[in-house]
């Protein structure tokens, strides 16, 4: 038996990390549930598991596999459920400690409602998350205005927020300093510049990368299965993930889901009702927050498609809040 750490999943085998920091192919034994969550990947990138040696034979010869026996409990995850009629849930990985989104405003348009819901999904598992504005090279000004009216939306509610451009090595040295020592994810739609930014970080990994689809505007899928690697120096491991489509939230419960935002949770105890759920109650502090303000449109927008089980996302303009 000896212990180790997933690196690749592809859901029929795993790359795993021994402790004598060797790499071994292995498969599952048996069927895993973790915590009764049904997921196509009951085994993510990031676990730490438990594996062990297993002749198996061939017609033709004997050969050594290995075989995942078990998955020590999980420190957190993030969780998606797909936006098609599928629904399936998807752990996208797990045992980190800070969540990459890398955020464009174009080419692709990364919508609020699509922020919104992974902040959901990394407060709900308490994974520290980090909003990447990149592209900044390619913004004309009025982009970068409304660039500044997102940070300035995210950081108040306290979000830390970075401006990159992967492709001209701008600002890196600001996500360098959040890697140091841990275990990141990064994560966004196809297109976003996951693996361009990371390459730029470290160009020894080679991750492949393609340009956006000039016809419909979204990336085109690079990372078929999330991986994670080893960067040469600070102690850092990092997650590439396949670019996410919709971000569907999984098991959030109607009376916790404002316990998530950071701007509802400081004022909700002010409401009329403990159980209030902003929305059509009397004397509710959300609402009247929302009035004068001090909670973002946008930010609410999210909040009641969340609540409703909306998995359609928008995006809205600073001026009007006109939907594109």
């Amino acid at each position: 038996m000896m212990k180790g750490v997933v690196y690749k999943s592809t859901g029929s085998w795993y790359l795993v990390k021994g402790e004598d920091q060797s790499f071994y192919k292995c498969r599952m034994k048996g069927k895993f549930r973790i915590k009764g969550i049904k997921s196509t990947n009951p085994i993510a990138v990031g676990d730490r598991v438990l594996f062990s040696s297993s002749e198996s034979s061939s017609s033709d010869s004997k050969s050594i596999d290995y075989l995942i026996t078990k998955i020590f409990t999980r420190d957190n995850y993030i969780v998606r459920k797909s936006v098609n009629l599928s629904k399936q849930t998807h752990i996208i990985a797990s045992n980190i400690d800070t969540a990459f989104l890398i955020i464009t405003l174009t080419d692709p348009p990364t919508s609020t409602v699509f922020i919104d819901r992974f902040l959901v999904a990394a407060s709900a598992y308490k994974i520290n998350a980090v909003l990447i504005f990149n592209k900044m090279d390619t913004y004309d000004q009025e982009q970068k205005y409304e660039i500044e009216w997102l940070i300035s939306i995210y950081e108040k509610i306290g979000y830390e927020c970075l401006k990159v451009s992967a492709k001209e090595e701008i600002g890196l040295d600001k996500v360098w300093d959040k890697m140091q020592s841990k275990t990141t994810i990064f994560s966004g739609h196809s297109g976003v510049g996951k693996s361009t930014l990371l390459n730029a970080m470290d160009p020894s990994l080679q991750i492949k990368t393609k340009e956006v689809s000039e016809q419909h505007h979204q990336g085109q899928h690079t990372t078929t299965f999330a991986q994670m690697y080893d960067l040469d120096h600070g102690n850092i491991r990092i997650i590439d993930t396949p670019g996410i489509k919709g971000f569907g939230m999984v098991d959030i419960d109607k009376l916790e889901l404002g316990k998530y935002f950071p701007e509802f949770l400081s004022l909700q105890h002010q409401c009329k009702f403990n159980n209030c759920l902003h929305t059509t109650e009397p004397h509710c502090a959300i609402k009247k927050a929302l009035d004068t303000e001090e909670i973002s449109f946008t930010r609410y927008q999210s909040y009641l498609q969340i609540l409703e089980g909306d998995d359609k996302e928008e995006v809205y303009r600073k001026n009007n809040y006109s939907k594109i």
